[in-house]
């Protein structure tokens, strides 16, 4: 494989998609040229870093690696239009997961009293409820259904919705929102239209909707993130209407789909390891354990960009202002300099000290909510499954940013029934 393949299959969706395709390119990597210059066709070059320390280093220096303004992987052609659209603004929208410095914290700061162990504890009979109500449905399915369909996607979508305020007669358009932008480039939701546009409609879809949202909250106010959002101030000043729509977004969307590709990969894990499964079953005081290795092992978001602000070493290569680096977290959650076997699944692995939430100051903001979720749902999924198998091949979701299963079909057997 020539230099010029290689680089181009790092940024192939497909290779996301395709069971062990990832793992084998970034095995070779982190062996070969753990920090190498990646040259895609149409594509602007970046470096890929592929081993745990260098992504811990890189995001433990905020300000010479900053987040703005190539936060993910896009074509150059699709980000000159991007750029034609917005009048030269790099993005579309003004997230918090693509702010640095004092700017990212203020706005962080807006959402993060909500998700503090002591607040989530409130949520536990609610979680507990809910995960109740998904097993029943799974349960009243037959013993067959598609799991990532009928409910690793609306489990975790229900609690970010119910947190943010959205009711559920309108979890299907939130679901919808979510697959145009984080799944633009799978042509199963793509339907024959660019990326670009895809994404185009997802974001007009969710202007409008948070827009009225908002508009309602600021007469009618709850209490919910919806209400929040609507009405923040940093330093006195409302915040403008595009961060509010965008903090709507990454929360309605980022907030579930990362969860929902770990529960679902979890789950094949547990399948494809029947000894992990048998253990897990037999012991349920290990799922904060196995929900860990679940994050290690899925590591749902693939990379984020970063960018150096100035001149900077890193294992022996020099990088130089203005370059990008491509954060592989999956890969870095395979490492063997840290991790001991780490392609094997082990739901008792410790230490792990996985990065699967990324590090530093954007430490993912709702990991604790996410690990909450999983704990009920496996939890009452675990203690009632007598048997639970593949009735048909997984596929992946074409991206490379989060990459979660699209569809499990599972065949299973319950052994216990509703309380």
């Amino acid at each position: 494989m020539n230099s010029r393949s290689l680089d181009d299959v790092i940024v192939d969706p497909l290779t996301y998609a395709t069971a062990g395709a990832y793992d084998a390119l970034f095995d070779r990597l982190r062996r070969e040229e753990p920090v190498r210059w990646t040259e895609p066709q149409g594509f602007r070059p970046f470096w890929t870093v592929s081993k745990y320390n260098d992504i811990v280093e890189i995001e433990s220096l905020p300000t010479k690696f900053i987040n703005e303004p190539r936060l993910s992987l896009h074509p150059w052609e699709q980000e000159k239009a991007v750029l034609a659209m917005t009048g030269g603004k790099p993005n579309a929208t003004r997230m918090l997961i693509s702010m640095d410095g004092s700017d990212h914290t203020a706005h962080r700061r807006l959402a993060q009293g909500w998700f503090v162990p002591a607040n989530l504890r409130k949520l536990e009979q609610g979680l507990a409820e809910l995960a109740k109500d998904f097993v029943d449905r799974m349960e009243k399915m037959g013993g067959e259904c598609d799991f990532v369909r009928d409910v690793g996607v609306w489990y975790p979508l229900r609690v970010i919705m119910m947190i943010l305020g959205v009711p559920p007669e309108d979890d299907e358009l939130m679901l919808d929102i979510t697959k145009k932008l984080l799944g633009a480039y799978d042509p199963e939701f793509a339907k024959g239209l660019s990326p670009l546009e895809v994404r185009a409609q997802g974001y007009k879809a969710a202007a409008e909707y948070f827009g009225k949202l908002a508009a309602e909250r600021r007469k009618n106010p709850t209490d919910d993130l919806a209400t929040v959002f609507a009405n923040a101030k940093i330093d006195g000043n409302p915040i403008n209407d595009l961060e509010m729509i965008s903090y709507y977004l990454v929360i309605a969307t980022a907030g579930h789909d990362t969860t929902s590709a770990t529960v679902a990969g979890g789950l094949l894990a547990l399948m494809q390891n029947p000894a992990q499964l048998g253990k897990l079953r037999a012991d349920l005081n290990l799922l904060p354990g196995a929900i860990e290795e679940m994050l290690r092992w899925e590591s749902p978001v693939k990379h984020f960009m970063r960018t150096a602000t100035e001149d900077y070493v890193l294992r022996g290569q020099q990088i130089k202002a203005g370059q990008a680096l491509m954060l592989c977290y999956q890969s870095a959650n395979r490492d063997e300099e840290i991790f001991k076997h780490p392609s094997a699944f082990d739901i008792e692995r410790s230490p792990n000290k996985h990065i699967a939430f990324g590090h530093g100051p954007h430490l993912c903001l709702g990991m604790n909510l996410a690990r909450m979720e999983m704990k009920a749902l496996y939890r009452e999924l675990l203690s009632r499954l007598g048997h639970i198998e593949l009735a048909g091949h997984p596929s992946w979701t074409e991206s490379t940013l989060v990459c979660g299963l699209k569809h499990m079909p599972v065949r299973y057997q319950f052994t216990r029934a509703a309380a």
